[in-house]
């Protein structure tokens, strides 16, 4: 049994280990665009940031509260980060703040997704390692069972040719000059049957 194995696209195999900082650095470089079209200094758009950081936080604690869903719990935290981080970029004037920042979240972005995609690869070994005991269990069992088909077909064939011997060898006898099948029984051989009954 054999699988057909299709090797990803590198693009495909390190897309998601780039995620992280392809989502902060594009958080990043909306917030400096939001910058230069005024933003900077500009207090309602840093409360109007501010509001929705702490929303989506408050968002995540009740979502941790009533549904227990980690996912949608690291989603909530993720976009207060990440709107938080947009109001700081956005408001502040020059790169070094926005840039610690930004250095800061994809830090912190690794750090969770390096749990995650620990969490992945013990599952996905578990599962290849499963599938491979399976295949194995199953390949024994297939082998088992053509040796014993093989073995049942060999008999049957043997037995068939005994049968044929036997009957081959019975009319031959039957044919022999001064054959007496009383004589047989007598001597005390089993009794054969008689081809001309």
């Amino acid at each position: 049994m054999h699988d057909n194995t299709v090797a990803p696209h590198w693009v495909a195999a390190a897309l998601p280990k780039a995620a992280p900082a392809l989502a902060t650095s594009t958080v990043l470089i909306l917030a400096r665009i939001w910058n230069a079209h005024g933003a900077e200094h500009s207090v309602g758009n840093a409360v109007l940031m501010t509001a929705l950081s702490m929303g989506a936080a408050a968002a995540g604690v009740v979502a941790g509260n009533a549904t227990g869903d980690t996912v949608l719990v690291g989603t909530a935290f993720a976009a207060s980060g990440a709107l938080a981080f947009a109001g700081v970029a956005g408001y502040a004037d020059g790169l070094p703040l926005p840039l610690l920042l930004w250095s800061l979240a994809t830090a912190g972005a690794y750090g969770l997704a390096a749990r995650y995609w620990r969490t992945d690869r013990r599952e996905t070994v578990a599962y290849q390692r499963e599938t491979s005991e399976r295949r194995e269990e199953y390949a024994h069992l297939e082998r088992v069972e053509t040796i014993r088909a093989t073995a049942q077909v060999e008999v049957a064939q043997a037995g068939a040719v005994y049968a044929e011997q036997l009957a081959a060898a019975l009319i031959h006898r039957a044919a022999l000059p001064g054959y007496d099948p009383v004589a047989l029984e007598r001597a005390g051989l089993p009794e054969l049957p008689n081809p001309d009954h």
